[in-house]
């Protein structure tokens, strides 16, 4: 028995080799990965492959080894077998009913090979063509870059008209966060309501929400089941909050954290800048491409970030009349400022707590309940800030300035110096990359009227996704070169390798199919399991052809070897494509961003397993030539 697994081992030197080395080959490209698709996929990607080296170095030492010790009991039940002696054991007996069960499978599956092969070109040629336009059903599946997931959170973000007061706006979001509740019955645990800016400028920092003024208010709503259709809530609060709040601009944040990352700080993943001095006239070229932007399919939540209409009073001095009271225009400036902001703006001072040596800011300002008129701001009182040591008469803002109501822009954002205009949206009920490509094709269709001097840049998740996707397809074409080199060098073959490649286009097909099936878009999870699925199917390839080639080797019939490979590996193939297609069925149903690489593995593994098995069998049979002699030595076969 010793000696049998020996020259077991010693027969399959090459896939036991192969196989791991062209599955840690697929994994490159995800360890060059950058962004966030490699942060997120880069310890995958080492853990396979040195889980392929431990491997191999464990298939060539340990297993062996325990084969040699835990076979006898086989050796045994055969013997007793032999003998008409029946074992008592169970699992022996279940064993033995199991073997008899799939011997007369793979007897069947020997027959329909044989079928096959005597009809080898027409197959090969109609089963490549099913492959290739199975690969057309990516164009279907749309592209996204990570798929989304049910949070049991819905993060919104409301803006009332602008310049409302801080305690309207607050009025106002306890009247949304009740129609919540009615909207969503019993599906709402609670609502936590953010308004206005906040105290700290760090605060806003490590926010994402967009908010720039007292209008704009921040509500996260917490559902009662965290498997909830989030999706089909936010379309019935969408329309629902917009009925009941007209002049009221909803929109939706991104729920989990995954999503958050992958904006980049930004509140939607879709981000159209338009930059140009000229802010007046770029925003006014904005408001018409949002116009355009409503109408795109799929696009959701599109609105213009930056505030151009926030109401402002503009002081206007008259240099002139304060000049002949003795005033400066910074003079009325100062003093205005420090009744409506402090002291602390316009002459900072401190008191030392000698106590403690702490330094405190000494901020001094009028009450905010006499200042709530224009007549109140035009009786704020003028002084140089030097004592008035002339006993000049006090002046009044009113008699040096007049005051205007006017807009000003409420945020200024830039973006390499340039002021820039926004204009976020969202995606629903489509992949990113059907409506990124639908809001590309409205700004080139805008490019004609746009202002002298303004560009306009699409930014957002897709930017990185068309990236990733870039670096993931690349690596994999180069991956697959590689392999293929790696083959040509183990095999001494050409032909061979080009064989073993000829199996991945079917796994694809795979990929696609369940993809569709599924509803599942294309993304850097399914592009993962896609590679993880090539691996395996690569690996199981190489077994088949490996044992084909000696069998042609021994008897020169490249058929009859196809059937043999074919026949002689069904079992190590499908105990591979099984234990692979199990481990994953939980992931692929799971609610996680790894569904779709589940998904991929066990569709591409599924067609995978049926091309290495039929098709593979017959490119071997076709491609290779019948040895010289071959015949006679069959027909002196047949004849012994």
């Amino acid at each position: 028995m010793e000696s049998a697994i020996i020259d077991a081992a010693d027969q399959i030197v090459v896939p036991t080799f192969v196989s791991p080395l062209c599955i840690c080959i697929l994994w490159l490209p995800l360890l060059q990965l950058g962004g966030v698709a490699g942060y997120l996929f880069l310890p995958l990607a080492e853990a396979i492959v040195f889980a392929m080296i431990a491997s191999f170095i464990l298939s060539r030492t340990l297993t062996p080894t325990l084969a040699a010790w835990l076979l006898r009991g086989q050796v045994v039940a055969k013997q007793q077998s032999a003998s008409g002696t029946q074992p008592g054991n169970i699992f022996t007996r279940l064993q033995a009913g199991f073997e008899t069960g799939f011997n007369r499978f793979r007897q069947s599956y020997r027959n329909l090979l044989e079928t096959i092969t005597s009809r080898r070109k027409r197959f090969v040629v109609l089963y490549l063509c099913a492959a290739l336009a199975s690969l057309l059903l990516f164009l279907d599946t749309g592209q996204d870059f990570f798929p989304g997931i049910k949070s049991g959170e819905i993060d919104m973000h409301m803006r009332v008209p602008v310049g409302t007061r801080i305690e309207e706006s607050t009025k106002i979001a306890v009247l949304v966060g009740r129609q919540i509740h009615d909207l969503l019955p019993g599906q709402v645990t609670g609502t936590l309501m953010n308004c206005g800016l906040p105290s700290s400028g760090i605060n806003l920092a490590y926010s994402d929400t967009g908010t720039v003024g007292s209008q704009d208010c921040d509500i996260a709503i917490t559902l009662r089941n965290q498997a909830s259709p989030v999706a089909r809530y936010r379309q019935i609060l969408r329309v629902g909050l917009t009925a009941r709040f007209p002049g009221t601009v909803f929109s939706f944040l991104p729920g989990d954290i995954t999503a958050k990352i992958l904006n980049f700080g930004l509140p939607s993943p879709i981000d159209v800048e338009i930059s140009g001095r000229d802010l007046a006239t770029n925003f006014t070229y904005a408001t018409k491409m949002l116009d355009r932007l409503q109408h795109i399919p799929g696009i959701a939540d599109v609105r213009i970030q930056q505030v151009m209409g926030q109401p402002t009073l503009l002081l206007a001095s008259r240099r002139s009349f304060a000049l002949g009271t003795g005033l400066t225009e910074a003079d009325i400036a100062d003093n205005v400022l420090a009744n409506l902001s402090g002291s602390g703006q316009v002459s900072p001072t401190y008191w030392l707590d000698t106590s403690n040596g702490i330094a405190h800011l000494v901020n001094s300002m009028a009450p905010q309940d006499q200042l709530t008129s224009i007549n109140d701001l035009q009786n704020i009182t003028v002084d140089s800030g030097n004592g008035n040591p002339t006993n000049a008469l006090p002046q009044l803002v009113g008699a040096l300035s007049t005051i205007h109501q006017t807009g000003s822009p409420g945020e200024v954002s830039h973006f390499a110096i340039m002021p820039v205009i926004d204009i976020y949206a969202n995606v629903e009920g489509l992949d990113l990359g059907s409506v990124t490509d639908a809001v590309a094709r409205v700004v080139k269709g805008m490019a004609p009227s746009l202002p002298r001097g303004a560009a306009v840049t699409v930014n957002g998740q897709s930017v990185t996704m068309h990236s990733a996707y870039a670096q993931l397809i690349t690596g994999l074409a180069v991956s697959i070169v590689l392999i293929y080199l790696v083959i040509v060098v183990n095999f001494q073959s050409w032909l061979d390798p080009f064989i073993i490649i000829s199996a991945l286009p079917a796994a694809l097909g795979g990929i696609a199919w369940i993809l569709f099936l599924t509803h599942t878009t294309l993304s850097v999870p399914a592009l993962t399991g896609a590679i993880m699925c090539m691996g395996t199917a690569t690996a199981n390839t190489i077994l088949v052809v490996a044992f084909a080639r000696e069998r042609l080797a021994e008897h020169g019939d490249p058929v009859q070897a196809a059937i043999e490979a074919g026949f002689a590996r069904i079992r190590p193939v499908l105990m591979t494509a099984l234990a692979m297609i199990l481990g994953m069925l939980p992931m692929s149903f799971s609610n996680t961003q790894n569904a779709p690489l589940g998904r991929a593995v066990i569709g591409g593994l599924l067609v995978a397993t049926a091309t290495t098995l039929l098709f593979v069998p017959c490119v071997f049979a076709m491609l290779h030539r019948r040895a010289p002699g071959a015949a006679q030595a069959a027909q002196k076969g047949e004849a012994a």
